[in-house]
């Protein structure tokens, strides 16, 4: 009598992770996202502030090598197109370090990409990455979201579209998997 109820149990648990992982599997989702990232570091109105590093007076002939380890916050408008006078879709948030002092430019990015208005309102998703910012294209991973986009995973293809002393419009196309 034990032994059939505990394989009736056994039965029974087996078929409720069934059940478990194919509510799971139906319900993720893939979500593609195309936005602009105007990040400004010049003038009145910049979104990205230096918090620490060395000074900008620094002697090395390297430059690369002279901005190594500093540290911006970020509060970067994401638009819709290139122009910063498009509809305004959301805010990057977070920081970027200079993160090489070898001949490769690179950051390393913590950025939270939080949505204001559209079907993703209210919802962001996280990168920590990597980004070798000379690249044509870089590829960032995608570790985590809220709202929509709660369990998020994936990844975001990166591409510079302009660049003005400091300043830039950097194009994304992220691929989200979410529940």
């Amino acid at each position: 009598m034990a032994i059939s109820s505990r394989l009736v149990f056994l039965i029974a648990v087996i078929v409720f992770a069934d059940f478990c992982t194919s509510e799971a599997k139906a319900k993720k989702k893939i979500t593609n996202i195309q936005f602009y990232m105007h990040d400004i570091v010049s003038g009145p109105n910049a979104t990205a502030v230096k918090v620490a590093g060395q000074s900008t007076e620094s002697t090395s002939s390297n430059m690369i090598a002279s901005m190594f380890g500093s540290i911006y916050v970020i509060d970067d408008p994401l638009t819709t197109t290139p122009q910063m006078n498009s509809t305004l879709l959301g805010r990057a948030q977070g920081i970027y370090a200079m993160a090489s002092q070898q001949d490769e430019f690179s950051l390393l990015m913590t950025l939270a990409y939080e949505f204001v208005s559209g079907p993703y309102n209210g919802s962001s998703f996280s990168i920590v990455a990597r980004n070798p910012v000379m690249n044509e294209v870089r590829e960032m991973p995608i570790v985590g979201g809220t709202g929509v986009f709660r369990l998020a995973r994936g990844y975001c293809l990166a591409r510079t579209y302009s660049v003005h002393g400091m300043d830039a419009v950097i194009g994304y196309n992220a691929t989200l998997i979410h529940y």
